[in-house]
């Protein structure tokens, strides 16, 4: 299992933690998701053999914010 903290800019209401923390929560191998909204960060605890750091990172840049 592996733990990543990512900043994400654009995340700004309880709508935008729903939407990462909902299409990533659904992502195979993601044991865990939290957002941060003052921090503007995003922790992911995951299983890199399942899904991959960039299939996390893409699937927050698909819901419109972007991933430093």
């Amino acid at each position: 299992m592996e733990s990543v903290t990512l900043n994400v800019k654009g995340m700004s209401c309880g709508h935008c933690v729903k939407a990462v923390e909902g299409s990533v929560g659904k992502l195979d191998g993601v044991s865990n998701v939290k957002v941060n909204l003052q921090d503007g960060t995003v922790d992911v605890d995951f299983n890199s053999e399942q899904v991959s750091l960039a299939e996390i990172k893409e699937t927050i840049d698909d819901q419109g914010y972007d991933v430093e």
